[in-house]
């Protein structure tokens, strides 16, 4: 926040300008992913921007890729012969995060359902109560999404939402301890209630399929992305991974010393 001033009643806030967000860029570029070095990069400096919210005590509650933008988002053009199309690459990946108008202080009233849904956690969608890991589930929803150019969780309908979790990230649910008296009508004897023979359920198995299966290469640093991801994308918000360990993880070891400078 650069300054602010009350226009007639209503309180006016001067930010940094910044550019296209990384969804814009995104669509504007056919949608096609950063690659593997701009993920670490983008993740990095995210990582480090929810920490600070973290560690006061600040959950963002709505982060998703029109949500972080680019500093500068001018770029370079290519021409892909292959696929008959021209392509964007950002020259510089230094990027912000913003709109904190759904931020929620720990000690404030906690709404029951946040989070725009394809970055919802499971514990959101099944009113189980929230705090700073619902941040973590949504990062590691942007950093598929950065990676493969789509959303990782295409719907807009509960159920189905955790039917494709199941099918991308495994049964897990039938291990976690339900309060008893919430959101039970999604859940059948400690299993998820979900028709596999229905129309949603042939379109869960034709779209998703489990996470390792959506990676782009075998290299190691590829390998790494997506246990990083899988830490995030845990069902448990007691299990998964905090940001301060997620800053150690060995995705961003390689190339630290460099994302540190870069992101000062």
């Amino acid at each position: 926040m650069f300054d602010w001033f009350d226009y007639h009643g209503h309180m006016c806030i001067s930010f940094e300008l910044l550019a296209l967000s990384t969804f814009d860029f995104l669509k504007e570029n056919n949608y096609l992913p950063y690659s593997i070095g701009q993920v670490r990069h983008m993740a990095y400096q995210l990582c480090l921007a929810v920490k600070f919210l973290h560690d006061n005590k600040l959950t963002h509650t709505d982060l998703k890729p029109e949500n972080i933008l680019f500093v500068s988002s001018d770029f370079t053009m290519s021409y892909n012969v292959e696929k008959k199309r021209e392509e964007r690459t950002v020259k510089s990946t230094a990027v912000r995060v913003v709109d904190f108008g759904s931020a929620t202080f720990d000690h404030e009233h906690h709404s029951t359902i946040v989070s725009t849904r394809h970055y919802r956690a499971p514990e959101v969608i099944l009113e189980l109560g929230w705090s700073h890991p619902c941040d973590v589930w949504s990062i590691g929803c942007i950093l598929f999404e950065y990676y493969l150019g789509f959303t990782l969780f295409q719907t807009h309908d509960n159920r189905e939402h955790l039917a494709m979790m199941e099918r991308i990230l495994g049964p897990k649910f039938s291990d976690w301890p339900f309060h008893p008296l919430r959101k039970q009508k999604y859940f059948y004897h400690g299993r998820l209630d979900w028709d596999e023979g229905s129309s949603a359920g042939k379109y869960v198995r034709e779209n998703c399929k489990p996470l390792r299966r959506y990676l782009l290469s075998e290299a190691e640093d590829h390998h790494q992305l997506f246990d990083l991801i899988e830490s995030m994308l845990e069902y448990e918000p007691s299990k998964r991974l905090v940001l301060a360990d997620s800053l150690k993880h060995p995705f961003f070891e390689t190339a630290k010393k460099v994302l540190r400078e870069t992101c000062r």
